[in-house]
């Protein structure tokens, strides 16, 4: 099995500050990956990395054998939190339609072919029935799985996603779910942020981050005590310090609170 991410030493930096120190990890192509670490341990920014949206001070990043900006065109992104702007009537077909745009342009007509992918990606999360309503009037939920579509509309082979299931319903996080899991099938592999170990564990492949990479491989190699400890601190590997819902409890360690950046 091939890597489709490899990163030699990267050093990313975000407004003057290195947001993410000296890391190199590799991600296998066709699996489920998992980003792990506390708030403002550079989970978001190795993602902009990889997509090309935050340049490298150093280091190398290649993407499907190419530089993040070559290869952008083959990476679909679902941010965590994509704005609506309510004074812009865009139905959820019109919103899930703009995923082909990389291929089409903006001018170019509809063919065929885009109406089916768009109509498959419309029925996998289960929006077909809303296809003509405003995204402004649909719930945060159902505001997620369109921009999931509008994803997977995309000719893509990597599929990036910044805590998609985050505070969602329980039926859109099952759809995001099952997703998440049918991509590789199709030959795509999949790369999502989270603070939930189980959810991590579930992965075929896990990144830890704590302002570098702390470590990378299968979810028995990565998710140790030893790693957690290193990334988390040790007081929070406590079971008083768990909900047990699997979710590692970051937000009252000063050190780790940085909510405009995970």
């Amino acid at each position: 099995m091939r890597d489709v991410i490899v990163g030699d030493e990267i050093v990313v930096t975000r407004d003057g500050k290195v947001a993410l120190d000296r890391s190199s990890f590799r991600l296998p192509e066709a699996s489920i990956t998992a980003v792990i670490g506390p708030n403002g341990s550079g989970k978001s920014t190795l993602l902009h990395a990889v997509t090309g949206l935050l340049p490298l001070e150093s280091g190398t990043l290649r993407v499907l054998g190419q530089s993040p900006a070559v290869a952008r065109k083959d990476v679909a992104y679902v941010l965590q939190h994509m704005n609506v702007n309510p004074g812009v009537p865009m139905t959820v077909r019109e919103v899930v339609s703009m995923g082909r745009y990389p291929r089409l342009g903006l001018l170019s007509p509809v063919r065929n072919r885009d109406r089916q992918q768009i109509q498959e990606s419309l029925e996998l999360l289960r929006i077909d029935d809303l296809a003509d309503r405003q995204v402004s009037k649909l719930s945060g939920g159902q505001r997620q799985r369109v921009f999931v579509a509008q994803a997977l509309a995309q000719d893509h082979s990597i599929l990036l996603m910044d805590e998609p299931l985050t505070g969602l319903d329980i039926h859109s996080a099952h759809t995001i779910d099952d997703i998440i899991h049918e991509e590789p099938a199709r030959g795509c592999s999949v790369v999502f942020t989270t603070h939930d170990l189980e959810e991590a564990r579930a992965a075929d492949h896990v990144i830890l981050v704590s302002g570098h990479v702390v470590a990378d491989g299968s979810p028995e190699e990565v998710l140790t005590p030893d790693n957690l400890a290193k990334a988390y601190g040790l007081g929070l590997l406590h079971p008083e310090n768990s909900d047990g819902s699997g979710m590692i409890d970051d937000a009252h360690d000063p050190h780790f609170a940085h909510p405009n950046e995970s």
